[in-house]
């Protein structure tokens, strides 16, 4: 897949000589498990990307934020990439957890039911598949049946895995409703499912995935940080310019058959919404509405102001690492 991905980006993979003569540098880093979005998140370690900033990024797959915001705070990782609502709770209550860029300001996902279950109010007494505590999955959910109007005493929010093991149970009966990643619109009715609402319609503000790190790194390591986040903007904006290599490596690291259509679903659905920015912009006011959210879920009080988690000094960083090369 590497040599796929330097065939397609010839001119970048033939710059990378400086950083290849020399020992790369380990990052370590983060995501939840791949699904057919995987081509955007691990093109930062294809060559080319990382190894161009001298680093050898070592990409983690895990089941959910949670773990991924545990395995940071021990130091097992450099940084990962995942919704910031976890963080936010973590950074309220005194962890130095820092949000360094959001790669992903629209939140590409939808609750899913079954046909029959037209309108949110329908699910009340009913039970809605969540993941951890705090999660984007937990989340969403919530933000959903409050915006419909209802408390969240009108439902039951129960833990029920992964992305495809929520939906599974929806299928199965199991559950009344789950909320996933969007791409699995194109498998629903084969489930005998349908998405129900989608995050754009009903919750606009939700941001998706920002890239959190220490806030100790940032300070005893600045250009290793940096590196890692110019390699990320350059992985990001390939992605998004070059759609067979993208789609591609979504079906090389989630190992989907051929005829699945997801990859190519989230990528039409990430460009024809701006979902992605390269830039990874941390907008402010978004992160504001994920902070009273989370007092309206019950998941943090009133008055933590989210500038306090955000350090903009990497990404002015990681812009004039690429605008020297």
């Amino acid at each position: 897949m590497k040599k796929l991905i330097c065939l397609t980006a010839a001119a970048l993979c033939a710059t990378t000589s400086i950083a290849t003569a020399q020992e790369l540098e380990a990052f370590r880093f983060g995501t939840v498990a791949a699904k057919g979005d995987a081509g955007f998140v691990y093109m930062v370690g294809e060559d080319g990307f990382d190894d161009y900033f001298g680093l050898d990024v070592d990409i983690q797959a895990f089941k959910g934020d949670a773990i991924l915001l545990r395995g940071l705070l021990a130091g097992e990782l450099d940084a990962y990439i995942g919704n910031p609502g976890g963080p936010m709770i973590a950074a309220a209550q005194g962890a130095d957890v820092k949000v360094i860029g959001c790669p992903w300001p629209g939140l590409t996902y939808g609750l899913f039911t079954k046909p029959e279950i037209t309108s949110i109010n329908q699910l009340k007494g009913g039970s809605i598949g969540v993941s951890a505590p705090g999660s984007l999955p937990d989340l969403f959910a919530r933000a959903v049946v409050l915006a419909a109007g209802m408390s969240l005493d009108d439902v039951e929010f129960t833990v029920a895995g992964s992305d495809a093991e929520r939906v599974a149970a929806v299928s199965a009966d199991i559950i009344a409703a789950a909320p996933s990643s969007s791409e699995f619109e194109v498998k629903a009715p084969e489930l005998g499912l349908h998405m129900l609402v989608h995050a754009r319609d009903v919750v606009p503000q939700y941001t998706r995935f920002c890239l959190m790190t220490r806030g100790d790194l940032i300070k005893e390591r600045p250009e290793f940080v940096a590196k890692f986040l110019a390699a990320q903007m350059k992985g990001f904006q390939f992605a998004l310019d070059n759609k067979d290599a993208t789609i591609a490596l979504s079906y090389d690291k989630a190992e989907l058959p051929a005829d699945d259509k997801a990859p190519l679903a989230i990528f039409e659905e990430v460009v024809a919404n701006d979902a992605v920015d390269p830039s990874m912009t941390i907008d402010i006011d978004k992160l504001r509405w994920l902070s009273n959210l989370l007092v309206d879920t019950g998941n943090m009080t009133a008055g933590y102001d989210p500038t306090n988690m955000v350090d903009t000094t990497v990404i002015d960083a990681a812009q004039a690492l690429l605008a020297a090369q």
